[in-house]
C-alpha cells in the first residue's frame, strides 16, 4: 500500500510551480513509487499565485501566511521555494513541525545561514532534502559510474564552469537578487554551488581553495513596486548599488590530489545557462554542458590515430531518462530533473531510507564557499573547514 504523502509548497514562483508540477507528474512518471504525492496547501503573498495555485495546479486550498500551512496536520513534506531571505525562518519553522524539508538552493544566501538551517534538521531528526537537481541529469549519472568505475583513471583536473546571462543587462532592476541582507551573497551562493556540488558529487571533496570576485555592473536601476528579475529600467530611472558579486573565480586542490578551476558569472554576454564540467584522468576525459544536457562527451586514451570525443546520447539506457520518453537521443529538459529529484526524494521519506544531496551536502558546499569568502580578503590559499563541526555528522538524511 502507498504512502499518502501531503504537500506544501512555500512560494509560487519559477521552483514552486516548478515542484507543483513534479507532483502532479510523478504517478504517471513512476508507477513503481511507494507514496501518493498529494498538494495540500500553498503559500504565497501574491493573490493571483494564490489563485493559480487551486485552480491551476490543483492545491487543494491556498493561503497567504506561510506559518499555516507549515503547521497544517495535513502537511508532511513542506518544499521551500520562496526568496532567499525567507529560506532559514521557513525551514526552522517545518523543523520544529516535524515535517519533511525539501529546499531550493541556496538553503541560506550566506554560509551561516545554511549551517542554521542544517543544525535545526539535525535536532529536529527530520528528512532533508536540497535543489542540486543538475545531480539528477541521467548523463551526470552516467559520467559519475565511468568515473568510480576507473574508466578515466587516476583523476587530474576538474574544471567547472556556471556562465549565464541572467544579470547582463546594465538596466536590469535592482531586485532582492542583487542586496546581500535579502540574497545574501551573489553567483556564489547562486550558481557557484552547483558547481561545486557537480564537484563533489563526481570528484570527492575539496580540501583548499584561492579565488577573486567582481562585480561587473555595480549600479542598477532601482525597482518601483514589485518587480521581476527579467524587469528591465530606464537609463533615466535612478539608480542603486550592488551589494553581491557578479563574478567568481575559484583554484583549488580536492582532497584525492585532483586540481580544480571554476567560474561562474550572471553578467556574461554570450552563455546563457552554461552549467559544464570537464574532468580529466590519465586514461580518458568527460564534458557536459546543460546547454546541451541530452549529451556527454568522452575521451579514451588510444594510440589509436582517429582518437577523439565520442557523444553519448541520451536515451532510456540510462538512470531515470526511460520514464520521461523512450529509446535513444529523445531528449528530456530541466524539469524532468525536477520531477526526478522530487520522486527520489519522496521514495526515500516514504520508504525511510537515506538521501542525498540533503542539507548535510549543503553544509559540505558552503564550507567551500566559506573558504572561498575568506581568500578574497585574504588573498591567500584558504583550507576548506567542515562548518557542521561535532554537529549530527551524517545525521540528517
Amino acid at each position: 500500500m502507498r504512502k499518502r504523502i501531503g504537500i506544501a509548497v512555500l512560494g509560487l514562483g519559477w521552483m514552486g510551480q516548478a515542484h507543483s508540477r513534479s507532483a502532479v507528474r510523478i504517478p504517471s512518471l513512476f508507477p513503481e513509487r511507494s507514496f501518493d504525492p498529494e498538494l495540500v496547501v500553498c503559500a504565497d503573498t501574491d493573490s493571483g499565485r494564490r489563485q493559480r495555485a487551486t485552480d491551476d495546479f490543483g492545491f487543494q486550498r491556498s493561503v497567504e501566511e506561510w506559518q499555516e500551512a507549515v503547521s497544517a496536520p495535513d502537511v508532511d513534506a513542506v518544499w521551500v521555494t520562496a526568496p532567499n531571505m525567507l529560506h532559514v525562518p521557513m525551514i526552522e519553522a517545518a523543523c520544529a513541525a516535524g515535517k519533511a524539508v525539501f529546499s531550493e538552493k541556496p538553503i541560506g544566501g550566506k554560509p551561516e545561514q545554511t549551517v542554521a538551517a542544517f543544525r535545526a534538521a539535525d535536532a529536529a531528526g527530520v528528512h532533508t532534502g536540497v535543489g542540486y537537481n543538475y545531480l539528477w541529469a541521467p548523463l551526470v549519472l552516467h559520467a559519475r559510474e565511468l568515473i568510480a568505475s576507473g574508466e578515466l583513471g587516476e583523476i587530474t583536473h576538474y574544471r567547472g564552469r556556471f556562465l549565464s546571462m541572467y544579470g547582463s543587462d546594465e538596466l536590469g532592476l535592482l531586485t532582492w537578487r542583487f542586496m546581500l541582507d535579502q540574497a545574501g551573497y551573489g553567483v556564489t551562493s547562486d550558481i557557484l554551488s552547483h558547481s561545486v556540488s557537480l564537484a563533489q558529487f563526481l570528484v570527492g571533496d575539496i580540501a583548499e581553495v584561492v579565488g577573486m570576485r567582481n562585480t561587473t555592473i555595480p549600479q542598477r536601476p532601482l525597482p518601483s513596486g514589485a518587480a521581476s528579475h527579467y524587469g528591465r529600467g530606464r537609463p533615466e530611472d535612478p539608480k542603486g548599488e550592488v551589494e553581491n558579486e557578479d563574478f567568481a573565480s575559484m583554484l583549488c586542490r580536492f582532497a584525492g590530489g585532483a586540481t580544480g578551476t571554476f567560474e561562474v558569472s550572471r553578467t556574461t554576454v554570450g552563455p546563457e545557462s552554461q552549467n559544464a564540467f570537464e574532468v580529466y584522468g590519465t586514461k580518458g576525459a568527460l564534458a557536459w554542458n546543460f546547454e546541451r544536457l541530452n549529451e556527454l562527451q568522452y575521451y579514451r586514451k588510444t594510440s589509436d590515430p582517429s582518437s577523439g570525443y565520442t557523444t553519448i546520447f541520451g536515451g532510456d539506457r540510462f538512470p531515470f531518462h526511460g520514464a520521461f520518453v523512450p529509446g535513444q537521443a529523445n531528449a528530456i529538459g530541466f524539469e524532468d530533473l525536477v520531477a526526478t529529484e522530487d520522486y527520489a526524494f519522496l521514495e526515500s521519506f516514504a520508504t525511510g531510507s537515506a538521501f542525498s544531496p540533503g542539507f548535510r551536502e549543503a553544509v559540505d558546499v558552503v564550507s567551500v564557499q566559506q573558504a572561498l569568502i575568506e581568500s578574497w580578503d585574504s588573498g591567500t590559499w584558504q583550507p576548506v573547514v567542515d562548518l557542521a563541526g561535532d554537529s549530527g555528522e551524517g545525521a540528517v538524511a
